[in-house]
């Protein structure tokens, strides 16, 4: 099973996705992550500004980014990318 790490927006921090209990998507469109363990409970992945919401189930959408990642032998990184005609995508890639 390969390491996968999820990247903030503004790729301030990386996280372990096995440190991840869960996401959310609140009603701003901001994506947080809950940790397991750990000082900080609760990790903002993707603050959101003006026009660049995210879609309804883009929290769902990096789960399953983690899992299709997690089947791999290579180490690998989630990052939250804005594209103005695109909007937000979770964009894998090596480590």
């Amino acid at each position: 099973m390969a390491d996968v790490w999820v990247a903030k927006d503004d790729g301030s921090d990386l996280i372990r996705a096995t440190a991840i209990d869960g996401v959310g998507r609140d009603y701003n469109g901001n994506i947080t992550a809950r940790l397991s363990g750990g000082e900080q409970p609760v990790v903002t992945l993707v603050s959101v500004g003006p026009g660049q919401d995210t879609p309804d189930e883009f929290h769902v959408r990096l789960l399953e980014v983690i899992t299709q990642l997690s089947d791999t032998t290579e180490a690998a990184i989630v990052r939250p990318v804005h594209d103005e005609s695109r909007g937000w995508t979770w964009r894998p890639g090596p480590l």
